[in-house]
């Protein structure tokens, strides 16, 4: 599912999001539960204020972003 996500622009770039919104509702990221890495993507497993956690991945080829899967 694609979604919009706002990012921490650190010295690096967009090192992080902040928040994500997807069907007309905005999310802000509390945690950053767990990150990695690999040639093509940046995921990142996050907790959201809604108390869900959710994992979003950057695709950096493309330029954008999907949540993967919500989880309870």
């Amino acid at each position: 599912m694609k979604i919009t996500v706002k990012t921490y622009a650190g010295y690096k770039g967009d090192e992080r999001p902040v928040s994500f919104s997807r069907e007309g509702r905005t999310f802000q990221i509390m945690e950053i539960v767990d990150r990695w890495y690999d040639p093509d993507h940046n995921c990142f497993k996050v907790l959201a204020d809604d108390g869900k956690t959710y994992l979003l991945r950057n695709d950096m080829n493309a330029d954008s972003w999907e949540l993967v899967a919500p989880r309870d």
